[in-house]
């Protein structure tokens, strides 16, 4: 990318994570809805840069990607995104630590 050697691809096979299917399954989606093309979503990919292509991985760029025109498409605000985001940390790590509205509370009582 950017005019760069890539050097070796590997060619073995790659078992996808389930976030990386979703990515897949949520650009397929809202590409059908008609919410951004594949060329709004390239146009975001090519903007990111090449520090992008060196530190993310190709979903990770994809999802950034996809929110981009999200966003541009009017689908949430940065605002709404970032309640929504919050709202999902609050949950925990992980299914096993996520926050009960018990939990939520400072001193862990409702």
């Amino acid at each position: 990318m950017g005019g760069q050697d890539a050097g070796e691809v590997a060619m073995d096979g790659h078992d996808f994570a389930l976030w990386e299917k979703r990515v897949d399954a949520l650009m397929v989606l809202c590409s059908g809805k008609g919410f951004f093309t594949v060329d709004g979503l390239r146009r975001v990919l090519e903007d990111m840069g090449e520090d992008a292509f060196e530190t993310m991985s190709y979903y990770e760029r994809w999802v950034a990607s996809v929110n981009q025109n999200l966003i541009e498409a009017g689908v949430y605000s940065t605002q709404e995104l970032a309640e929504k985001l919050a709202e999902v940390q609050a949950r925990g790590a992980d299914y096993a630590t996520a926050a009960t509205p018990e939990m939520a509370t400072p001193d862990h009582t409702a």
